[in-house]
């Protein structure tokens, strides 16, 4: 999700797909296998890679965020991670009824699917459903 970087970053200037001033405001921890060193953007958000795993990452942003809530995102290998790994609580899910080709199944080899988890929220329209899941154990 930060960029279209694969492998190692080599000379790259890339800082992501937002420009200066990213919409986050605050630390963002990416998932990578190369290390890079922390990016500082305007707005207060500091891009800082993470290689030591999924939970590293969970533990990083949770400290940062200081009793906060912390949201995860990424593409569906990385949301996969988290769900086998039984560390998401709450889950958001948006659909737009749109083919567009080709892309990853989000809830495919999951070890058990979302059992543990509910559907609590469905809000719907023609043009999107939005889906809310909660973990019941």
């Amino acid at each position: 999700m930060f960029g279209p970087v694969r492998g190692p970053w080599g000379d790259s200037e890339w800082t992501g797909w937002w420009g200066a001033d990213p919409p986050y405001h605050g630390p963002v921890f990416v998932l990578t296998h190369h290390e890079h060193d922390p990016i500082p953007m305007d707005g207060g958000t500091t891009f800082s890679f993470v290689t030591e795993g999924i939970e590293p990452a969970l533990e990083s942003a949770f400290a940062a965020a200081g009793g906060l809530d912390v949201a995860i995102g990424g593409g569906a290998s990385t949301i996969r991670q988290y769900l086998r790994a039984r560390l998401v609580d709450e889950m958001e899910l948006h659909v737009v009824p749109m083919f567009l080709g080709g892309g990853e199944r989000l809830f495919e080899n999951l070890d058990g699917g979302l059992e543990g988890y509910e559907c609590v929220e469905l809000v719907s329209s023609p043009a999107v459903a939005h889906y809310t899941f909660a973990r019941t154990r």
